[in-house]
């Protein structure tokens, strides 16, 4: 897992997004109409098993579902629990693995989701099918599982790439984020650049390292749902910024 990579992002993850605060609403009400279309409603219990800053969980929240949320990484969790007290909604939070969501709630919820590209951070099939099992064990019967991730299917596959992410222009300064991959296999190590630039010839750079992620592909993501318990997976690539596959439990 990539704990410590996010603990050290946490104070720069807004920048990673053009604008956070349109992409919290904007997911937020994509998520809704998924949810809507599987028969679920605002009075809904989720878990968001991978909530970093609360990019998901807080918008579904505003709209009133009763959110629970965790994330391995303590520094995002704080972060998370902050937006929530200030946008005045209640989440429940922990610090969590999500390979043990069942050990640490022992209860179940109508949805459980992982989003934003989470699980590939589980660097094996067999990592990701303990984290599914878990998920299915935690999610109602009648409930749904959502899963989003980058379509790996997609990405070439050259020993080192360069991914710019933003710029943003502040009234001092001016923030530019890229990310650096260096791929081993089908596995990949991200190092995030946050370069402050005060307009002298010299800029202050963080350099964010141990991103790592497996370049799983969606019909294997498909399979170990399956294996994992969950029935009717069904993968959307038009519906969520990134695909989704939305697995129902009977």
């Amino acid at each position: 897992m990539a704990e410590n990579y996010y603990d050290e992002l946490a104070a720069y993850y807004k920048l990673m997004y053009v604008d956070w605060e349109k992409s919290v609403h904007r997911q937020a009400s994509a998520l809704d109409k998924i949810l809507k279309e599987y028969g679920i409603d605002h009075s809904a219990s989720v878990l968001d098993a991978a909530c970093g800053i609360g990019t998901q969980c807080l918008g579904l929240a505003e709209l009133g579902y009763a959110v629970t949320a965790s994330d391995l990484s303590a520094e995002e969790v704080n972060l998370a629990k902050i937006e929530a007290q200030n946008r005045r909604v209640k989440i429940d939070f922990q610090v969590a693995d999500m390979r043990a969501v069942w050990q640490t709630y022992q209860k179940q919820f109508d949805v459980v989701c992982a989003l934003d590209n989470a699980i590939p951070h589980l660097l094996s099939d067999e990592e990701i099918l303990q984290a599914f099992s878990q998920f299915y064990s935690c999610t109602r019967p009648g409930g749904v599982c959502l899963i989003s991730v980058r379509d790996y299917s997609q990405v070439e596959r050259a020993p080192l790439k360069v991914y710019p992410r933003t710029v943003h222009r502040g009234k001092t300064s001016q923030w530019v984020l890229c990310d650096v991959w260096e791929f081993s296999g089908p596995c990949y190590e991200m190092t995030t650049y946050v370069i402050e630039d005060k307009g002298g010839a010299n800029a202050q750079t963080r350099i964010i390292r141990g991103g790592k992620y497996y370049c799983i592909e969606l019909p294997t993501l498909q399979s170990l749902l399956l294996r994992a318990g969950f029935t009717q997976v069904t993968i959307l690539t038009e519906e969520f910024f990134q695909p989704l596959l939305v697995a129902r439990k009977v």
